[in-house]
């Protein structure tokens, strides 16, 4: 288990002490996202009008629309690997099959060349045989 990490962030103008397993600088990551959340949203004029509870609760669902859609988008990229990693199983057992197909193929060429080899050999000792035998 890592080690516990302490590290202070300003979040909306205060200062906060975040504790927990990860690194500083991933902690300093999530509170720049909530100060860049809190910004976007400070801009606009109808946010800005609204008491401070409300805001607060306006910027927490913001934050859950994101994770949600985070959270589908990972869903879909997972759906989509194993889409693709069946897809290059199947292609790999295609491979293979065709691999054999193509060796079973090549032994089989050999043998009617050597087929075709002692036919020709044949047909030529037949015709040395004629020759000498019409003599």
């Amino acid at each position: 288990m890592s080690t516990k990490t302490d590290t202070e962030v300003i979040i909306g103008g205060k200062v906060f002490t975040l504790s927990g397993y990860e690194s500083e600088e991933y902690l300093q990551r999530v509170a720049s996202y909530i100060n860049n959340k809190m910004i976007e949203y400070g801009k606009v004029d109808s946010f800005r009008r609204q008491p401070s509870d409300t805001q607060n609760v306006l910027l927490q669902l913001n934050i859950a629309d994101d994770y949600f859609k985070a959270k589908k988008q990972i869903s879909l990229l997972e759906e989509e690997i194993q889409s693709k990693e069946k897809e290059l199983y199947d292609l790999k057992h295609e491979l293979i099959t065709s691999q054999m197909k193509l060796e079973n193929t090549e032994k089989n060429v050999k043998g009617l060349q050597a087929e075709i080899n002692e036919s020709a050999k044949k047909m030529i000792r037949m015709e040395m045989e004629l020759k000498e035998a019409k003599k």
